[in-house]
């Protein structure tokens, strides 16, 4: 881990160019807004080390998998996450030289991520070999008025020369993704427009027939005048560029203002893909660089109004939170009910899908708590359109009922090719189930069950019937082979996390039942007519839950992480050099696998989901033994035992780890931030702070706050929506200070004590 960003509360700054940090920044600097994705890949040629990366929502390949495709059951293709056409590309030409500053001797070097206002600012000195010298400066940002459009303001000024500058934007379609098998490309050339006003590239893949539309238009400016000059247009395969040749003068600014339109087929009927691309364009470009960015930042100032977390006395921890809550509103705004949240988001292709159950079971939480309720049913109703494709899964796997979500999916067909995460980590059925309840639970919004929820809930339960054994020696159920959530165990046996959770699911299926019949009689009728329920059925799954297998030491009075945990050399976290973490890049995965160290929260997982069920000291001698144990190489780990440890009033602990999850990909915790951002582990993070910190839990629909402050913070506040309010949430060392910013009143418990906060008022509270 070290410190490479600046500190600041709004912004994230790189203030020196370091080739060797390029591909972190590449990450740390990405855009996006809901539609589409940018990473921070310069706008000139840059021949140093990089990933490029242009992407669209929901737009993927069906790369056929290099593993495992002998075996029954075993995924045919594992989903990219597709690289797509390089639209911020300008290349400079300075007297017949190329500017790129793997080249070029680099002076001055700035990047700033501007969070408050969702932009993009870089400015450098390069002086090229033939001594020509300039001053660079590009804005960029993807709008968050028109998803479809980019745009970007690039500044050049002739520092100790007069001469040519050849400005060349352009559209390439050429592309390919790193993690390609043999280097294939997915992207073929369907039609190039070019033109001196509007030139257009559409592309469309080689499998689904995903198409993608780009447009560009640009303007020139020097020394603040408009540039007539005739404009060379180019195109080549899967390419189209305009270039304009200029005179350049010392000390005269040169400004190239470039929008884009990347319109998909997901959206547009093939017919209109060209002209509604050009028509967006148009609008961008007449509304102009200035108001389209003025216009971008005030959405994004209503964004930080609903979800900004503010930390006074602690800027690394603010810029942290900022952070990861900026990358959450770029990546997914709930508006479009087929999109889920990928574990990169927009920021790198590594692990490919767009769905993991990181969704239920983190990013849930963030946006019930921050978005109109919608957003999060959306979440909800993905996985329920996704139902016959979990019952497919199951039946590839020789399952005669039930229903399996996939460990990775784009469409609800796994599409993951590691044996020991597609097919053994079946906890992931019970994270979508435990989402419907902390959906329903936070909300209050019990026609989701009805509606929606019982026909997941049955399918799921369905399926840990079929899964579970009965073992005669132990006179139980047992569930073998699996892995659960710490993936540095595989293939394990009555795995306590997932005995745990399939037992609840089961459980919480037949309290919706109860609730169905006596609530709604009609539909609880027409449903177990759709699904064929059987009174035999709901007799077996009682039997299960009163008779499902978990393994406990007595002794030491804890879950055990699966059967054999104990018989592991039993070492600690703090007992490893120095030289041998990270394990998962320095260790053999043998020697992983062998170990007793723990990637992420997995006994501890479970404890955090049903911390309602459990005793604190239950909670206190799991934790006490697990997190020394665990080297925390997941990013969903820290925020999961920031919130207990914060539970169990250890505050140390609960601020160490949300450093931790606040600043992993900042500071590069776990040596991987050049693959992309952890996006969904990002929502873990907000969680850290109001679930931990705060304190704030739901139960038998009433809000509880139970807040601490960090012993060298000022102060935190945050804002939740509950239930048709809105509350800001100021936590001192002295008092806590609610205000209620909704025209509702609200009964909630602070402390353990009822109080009523009324509409439009606020309420102080002595700590």
């Amino acid at each position: 881990m070290k410190q490479y960003f600046k500190i600041d509360e709004w912004n994230i700054i790189e203030e020196n160019f370091s080739p060797e940090e390029n591909r972190v920044a590449e990450s740390v600097f990405s855009l996006g807004n809901g539609h589409m994705g940018q990473r921070a890949n310069f706008e000139e040629k840059y021949s140093g080390d990089s990933l490029q990366g242009s992407y669209m929502a929901g737009v993927y390949y069906p790369d056929k998998t290099r593993v495992g495709w002998w075996k029954n059951g075993y995924p045919e293709y594992f989903a990219k996450v597709l690289n797509s056409t390089n639209w911020i590309g300008i290349d400079i030409v300075i007297n017949g030289e190329t500017l790129d500053l793997a080249k070029a001797k680099v002076k001055n070097f700035k990047r700033v991520l501007n969070m408050k206002e969702a932009y993009l600012k870089r400015s450098f000195t390069a002086t090229l070999s033939n001594g020509n010298t300039v001053n660079v400066e590009s804005l960029r940002f993807l709008s968050a008025v028109y998803p479809e459009i980019g745009a970007i303001k690039y500044s050049i000024t002739p520092v100790n020369f007069s001469g040519e500058i050849i400005i060349t934007p352009y559209l390439d379609g050429d592309v390919i993704n790193e993690d390609s098998n043999y280097d294939e490309k997915f992207w073929e050339e369907v039609e190039i427009i070019p033109s001196s006003d509007i030139s257009t590239l559409v592309i469309k893949t080689k499998k689904l027939d995903f198409h993608l539309s780009s447009s560009m238009k640009f303007d020139v400016f020097k020394d603040g005048n408009l540039i007539k000059d005739e404009i060379k247009i180019d195109k080549k395969e899967k390419f189209v560029s305009n270039t304009l040749k200029i005179h350049a003068e010392e000390g005269k600014e040169i400004v190239v203002y470039k929008y884009v339109s990347n319109v998909t087929s997901r959206d547009h009927s093939l017919k209109n893909l060209v002209p509604y691309g050009k028509e967006i364009l148009t609008k961008a470009y007449n509304e102009g660089f200035e108001n389209l960015l003025k216009n971008h930042i005030k959405v994004w100032e209503n964004k930080w109004l609903e979800s900004d977390i503010v930390i006074e006395g602690d800027t690394a921890a603010q810029q942290g939170i900022r952070f990861n809550i900026f990358q959450l509103n770029q990546t997914y705004t709930g508006e479009d009910e087929r999109l889920n949240i990928g574990p990169k988001g927009f920021t790198g292709e590594k692990y490919g899908g767009s769905t993991y159950w990181d969704t239920e079971a983190y990013c849930l939480p963030f946006y019930l708590s921050t978005s109109d309720q919608k957003v999060a049913r959306n979440l909800l109703i993905y996985r329920y359109k996704h139902l016959e494709k979990a019952k497919e899964n199951a039946r590839k796997l020789g399952f005669k009922k039930g229903a399996l979500y996939p460990m990775v999916t784009m469409n609800g067909e796994e599409c993951h090719n590691e044996w020991e995460i597609t097919f053994e980590e079946i906890h992931r059925n019970g994270a979508i189930a435990y989402a419907i309840y902390n959906y329903v639970n936070y909300t209050g919004d019990k026609s989701y069950l009805g509606q929606y929820g019982f026909e997941v809930l049955v399918e799921i339960s369905r399926f840990w019937e079929e899964r579970v054994h009965y073992a005669p020696r132990k006179g139980k159920y047992v569930i073998h082979g699996v892995t659960g959530p710490n993936e540095y165990e595989n293939n394990v046996n009555n795995n306590w996390y997932t005995n745990r959770i399939a037992s609840w699911t089961m459980e919480y299926t037949l309290e919706v039942i109860d609730y169905l019949k006596n609530n709604e009689p009609d539909r609880y009728n027409e449903l177990i007519n759709k699904l064929d329920l059987k009174e035999e059925e709901i007799i077996k799954w009682k039997d299960i839950i009163k008779n499902m297998f978990y393994p406990v030491d007595e002794e030491l009075g804890i879950f055990l992480q699966q059967e054999g945990y104990m018989d592991k050399e039993q070492r600690l976290v703090s007992e490893l050099s120095e030289e041998d973490r990270p394990l998962n890049q320095k260790w053999s995965w043998d020697r992983i696998l062998r170990s007793c160290f723990i990637k992420q929260a997995d006994v501890l997982q479970g404890l955090y989901f049903l911390e309602h069920l459990y005793d604190d000291e239950t909670i206190r001698r799991n934790f006490e033994f697990y997190e020394p144990r665990t080297v925390h190489e997941s990013s969903l780990s820290p925020c999961v035992h920031s919130i207990l440890a914060s539970k169990l009033g250890m505050h140390d602990k609960a601020y160490e780890m949300y450093l931790r999850t606040s600043r992993l990909d900042l500071d590069n915790y776990n040596n991987d931030t050049k693959d992309g951002c952890h996006i969904t582990s990002m929502a873990g993070t907000w969680m850290s702070v109001v679930q931990g910190f705060g304190g704030m839990r739901v139960r038998n629909d009433k809000l509880h706050l139970n807040p601490f402050i960090p012993k060298h913070w000022q102060s935190f506040s945050f804002k939740i929506m509950f239930r048709g309010t809105l509350l800001k949430v100021n936590v001192t060392k002295e008092n806590i200070i609610i205000s209620n910013e909704s025209s509702k009143d609200l009964i909630l418990s602070v402390y353990g004590k009822d109080y009523k906060i009324n509409a439009n008022d606020t309420l102080n509270i002595a700590c």
